[in-house]
């Protein structure tokens, strides 16, 4: 299932009409609407607040995948710190996801890559964090693939190449440029 499947039934399970989660989330329910069809996807501000009012993680709104591991092997004691030019993040991360593919408008960026600090002793879990947009498969499994290599080179950080550089449009994120 993809986002706008995941947030309806979320929504549903939780007995949110569209209008009471927009009125949640300090949206119209028009934008509800369009995140559920598909048409586009809410700001990264707004998919924490969904997380957090509706008591899910971001990988069961999302629908994300996780990349085979961070390395190919269990190495869950490699960290590297990544960071994100276009969205001012820096985190030192154990494992990175991508989501599953949203459907948007022509420049709306397709894939979304995530990372973890792999701290499952807190309360609440691992914590992923946003961090970058990109145009399809082929960008995000090739950063994948570098911050891999990074990481089996034993290089301390990775900053991401692949990602494009977004902005929000009402309730469309669209590549800039």
């Amino acid at each position: 299932m993809g986002f706008g499947e995941n947030l309806q039934t979320i929504r549903k399970k939780s007995h949110l009409s569209q209008e009471g989660l927009a009125e949640m989330l300090g949206v119209s329910r028009q934008a509800v609407s369009k995140w559920e069809l598909g048409d586009g996807y809410p700001e990264v501000d707004k998919l924490l607040l969904l997380s957090k009012k509706l008591n899910v993680s971001l990988d069961s709104l999302l629908g994300e995948e996780s990349a085979p591991t961070i390395s190919g092997e269990d190495r869950s004691s490699d960290v590297i710190r990544i960071i994100s030019p276009h969205e001012g993040v820096i985190i030192n991360a154990s494992k990175v996801m991508r989501s599953q593919q949203f459907k948007g408008r022509k420049n709306s960026p397709k894939f979304a890559l995530f990372a973890s600090d792999g701290n499952d002793s807190s309360p609440w879990g691992a914590q992923n964090t946003f961090l970058a947009w990109y145009r399809n498969l082929e960008d995000v499994t090739k950063e994948i693939d570098e911050i891999q290599n990074a990481l089996d080179t034993g290089a301390a950080s990775y900053t991401l190449q692949y990602s494009v550089k977004c902005k929000q449009n009402l309730f469309r994120t669209i590549e800039e440029g």
